[in-house]
């Protein structure tokens, strides 16, 4: 995952928990869209 980072998104990366949950955050939400939204296409 390659996207431009903000200097709060720096400063918020320097701690690991932080990161984690965010990681799990987005991947919840990824696959909440994925599940709801495109069932279809991928399982």
């Amino acid at each position: 995952m390659t996207k431009k980072i903000s200097k709060s998104e720096h400063s918020k990366m320097q701690n690991p928990i932080i990161q984690f949950f965010k990681y799990i955050f987005l991947s919840l939400k990824i696959l909440g869209i994925v599940a709801g939204g495109h069932g279809g296409t991928r399982k």
